[in-house]
């Protein structure tokens, strides 16, 4: 086992003897790149010192045996014995998804065989510092599986050094490269002491120039260590035209050569360019996507209200392309055009990435569709639908399935829920096929009418009041809101006996509604989480919820000098009512569709738990970062193998990391899918969803959790809602969202509770402050801060 090897010894495959920093070293030096000689002290002699010690303290006392010693000794007279630097290279950093950037330490500068041997020893040390234990238990990563090795490198005394991103790490723009440089070490650079010269290098070569201010230079002293000169520092001139086209050249080859962009340190000395370190980029953004069509951007704001969160890889294969995003895209296919919500969801390394906006593709079918459409509206009546023969076979089936005890079930049977699960929803897509039509046909007849008789501005007014499965759900939390005031039921411990059986009544009907997203599986249901209700319950339970001067918009039309006859008032009902009709039969069948999703979501939570206890998982919620076909391709829990566990723990630890890197990345550029409107000293713009104007403080919600955070008055300013979230508009002064538009679930109940609304801001939980006292106008779509 090699204690200390040259660079040239070590390749990207030598991740374990050589760490990640090295393995990427090596490998450049194998092919020619312009890296300082150097040479790296293994993995095995940390192990040979190490001898199962964890502490920082224990490595800086450490005495090295004499071998190592030597060998250390020897490749630094091999390298000249000049000054060198130390830099910490361990086995789980410089990966993609697992950067560890400033996580363990670099010395530079280092003059002389003992400093160089503190320098070795320090860098032991620093992978048991707090902050590199704490980064590798935020990334799943186990710390006895990682070791750490040491490259030593020649020192390059620069001129200029820096930084050379060969993607654009802000936009994600993959033919534009970035380089940030300053005077001296590129230490000053790499760890943010200055504000560097950059530049921007795109398809055509010609660099935009940045220049930096160089409040720090640092540079080598001639006894080891270097100084900071600070103050006044002569401004240097931009890199030259030809340094800029050999690190782009060099940036270029070098990404080719690892196959993804790359994050590279780099000097500049003595006329030379000397590359530094290598290693993926992480937290890239995914490519710009462009400018959206107006189809596009409706699409895409539909998309970004579901997508709250990052899909997992069980999400990916299961009730994403079989739940309501499926189930609308058969719809849409049925009539002819396709590609409305299928493949807009990217993935890379097994994780979801991109969200690309799709591009509907009309077939010659679509011309039909008209006639298709006409006969369905006569045929169905979507006041009706539940008594279709389908609907009560569905609710059969589903009653069946939830009844099943999943715990006793053996594998066999257990790995076949899922699919009948998403089974059940098929039939669900011909039931919108048939019943929609009906729906828009009534919308449309009620528009036209009021729009004729000039009183359009009632048409959405006319909607409301139709019962639905949501109203009969907030009606009762509202019950179950006066119960807990009255008897102060949410603050006594335990829960009083009559109190928490009207919370199980009231579960065992609602609690398959979701707390997230409708078309992903992975977020817990109401069920699965009633301290989520219980926060509802709070939040109405403060006080009753105002109560609305009511408005009959349908009298008020019903008053227009046209419709005195009895015949033409009683047309406009029957019409108003079948449009409500229609509204109540997309609510409701939302509704009732989402039951397999809890049946889904049990059922592989407890394959995670079998999977957990025979050891392939750390716990249960591991079994989102699988694929479905990777759980049924295993054939019986009991008698899986210790190759078979390990492959299953490696898949969930890279996705996790890969997830976690891409944390802080959104899907796609809000910005494109929302532009920026710019109306003078607004914070925030977005589209007017809910007229009028109203004036509280912000109160930032970004998910169900939040939910006992509101306060009446408050304006909520949230990333999305679902119906979930409906019950926060009764105590809310106005909604802000990040999502959405005028036909979203917040712009409907907004203008149904009468209050202002602005949708699609992209950015109001970003730019908007709790306690921010706001003015928000559902009119203009804006949002400005209050005298």
């Amino acid at each position: 086992m090699k204690l200390v090897a040259p660079l040239s010894a070590f390749g990207r495959e030598d991740l374990a003897m050589a760490g990640g920093k090295g393995a990427n070293l090596g490998e450049l030096v194998r092919n020619a790149f312009p890296v300082p000689d150097g040479f790296v002290v293994t993995t095995h002699a940390y192990g040979l010192v190490a001898q199962g010690h964890d502490t920082r303290a224990y490595f800086e006392e450490a005495v090295l045996p004499d071998d190592l010693r030597q060998a250390i000794a020897g490749a630094y007279a091999a390298l000249g014995g000049g000054p060198v630097a130390v830099r910490s290279s361990a086995t789980a950093e410089d990966l993609p998804g697992a950067a560890f950037a400033g996580q363990q330490d670099t010395y530079l500068n280092v003059v002389g065989e003992p400093a160089l041997l503190d320098a070795v020893r320090h860098c032991w040390g620093s992978l048991w510092t707090d902050r590199a234990i704490a980064y590798r238990a935020k990334l799943a990563i186990d710390d006895s599986e990682v070791r750490i090795a040491v490259v030593v490198q020649s020192m390059v005394e620069a001129d200029t050094a820096g930084v050379l991103f060969t993607a654009n790490p802000v936009t994600g723009d993959r033919t534009q490269l970035v380089i940030d440089a300053s005077s001296g070490l590129g230490e000053a650079v790499v760890s943010g002491l200055v504000t560097p010269d950059h530049y921007v290098i795109g398809p055509s070569g010609a660099p935009v120039y940045t220049p930096g201010r160089r409040e720090v230079v640092i540079r080598g002293t001639a006894g080891g260590g270097v100084t900071h000169e600070t103050g006044a520092v002569t401004p240097a001139e931009p890199l030259p035209g030809a340094v800029l086209d050999e690190l782009a050249g060099l940036g270029k080859q070098v990404a080719a050569h690892f196959g993804r962009p790359q994050d590279i340190e780099w000097a500049y000395a003595g006329g030379r360019v000397h590359l530094l370190q290598a290693r993926p980029m992480t937290a890239l953004p995914p490519p710009p996507v462009g400018k959206l069509n107006p189809v596009q951007r409706r699409i895409c704001s539909v998309l970004l209200e579901y997508l709250p969160e990052r899909p997992y890889p069980i999400d990916m294969t299961t009730w994403v392309p079989y739940g309501p995003v499926g189930l609308m895209g058969k719809v849409t296919a049925s009539f002819g055009l396709y590609g409305v919500l299928s493949g807009f969801l990217r993935e890379q390394e097994g994780v979801v990435y991109q969200l690309v906006p799709p591009r509907p593709r009309p077939s010659a079918a679509v011309l039909l569709t008209p006639f298709r459409l006409v006969a369905r509206a006569r045929k169905y009546d979507p006041a009706r639908w539940t008594q279709d023969p389908r609907f009560r076979d569905y609710l059969a089936a589903i009653t069946e399935l939830a009844a099943r005890d999943l715990g006793s079930m053996p594998w066999e049977r257990l790995v076949h829920v899922p699919r009948q699960a998403l089974a059940l929803v098929e039939p669900v897509a011909d039931l919108r096929v048939d019943y929609l039509p009906g729906t828009g046909f009534a919308l449309l007849r009620l528009l036209a009418a009021v729009k004729l008789l000039g009183r359009g501005r009632l048409f959405g007014d006319l909607l409301h009041g139709a019962r639905t499965r949501t109203s009969d759900t907030n009606q009762a939390l509202e019950r179950l809101a006066a119960h807990a005031r009255r008897t102060g039921a949410l603050d006594a411990e335990p829960m009083p006996a009559e109190f928490a059986a009207e919370l199980t009544e009231f579960l065992a009907e609602y609690g398959h509604r979701e707390t997230a997203s409708p078309i992903l599986v992975t977020p817990p249901t109401w069920g699965d989480a009633p301290e989520i209700v219980l926060g509802l319950i709070r939040v109405l339970a403060v006080e009753p919820p105002a109560q609305k001067e009511a408005d009959d918009a349908l009298e008020r039309l019903l008053r227009h000098p046209l419709l005195r006859s009895r015949g033409r008032r009683a047309r406009i009902r029957r019409w108003a009512e079948a449009a409500r009709a229609g509204i109540a039969f997309r609510e409701d069948s939302h509704f009732s569709f989402m039951m397999p999703q809890p049946v889904l979501r049990r059922s592989l939570l407890e394959m995670g738990r079998r999977l957990c206890d025979a050891g392939a998982l750390q716990q249960p919620e591991d079994v989102f970062h699988l694929r479905l076909e990777e759980l049924e391709s295993i054939k019986e829990v009991s008698a899986l193998t210790a190759v078979q566990a390990e492959r299953l723990r490696e898949a969930v630890r890279a996705r996790a990391a890969k997830r976690e890197e891409l944390s802080g990345v959104r899907l796609i550029d809000p910005a494109v899918v929302f532009p920026v409107r710019e109306t003078g000293d607004a914070l925030v713009t977005g589209s007017p969803a809910s007229g009028g104007v109203a004036t509280g403080p912000v109160k930032v919600i970004r998910d169900s959790a939040g939910f006992a955070k509101l306060s009446p008055g408050d304006v909520l300013v949230c990333p999305y809602t679902n119906p979930s979230w409906t019950p926060l508009f009764q105590q809310a002064a106005a909604v802000v969202v990040d999502t959405g538009g005028a036909g979203s679930h917040a712009a409907i109940v907004a203008r149904e509770y009468g209050i202002p609304a602005v949708m699609g801001t992209g950015r109001g939980t970003y730019v908007l402050e709790d306690g921010q006292v706001v003015t928000v106008n559902g009119n203009a779509g804006t949002v400005t801060r209050a005298p």
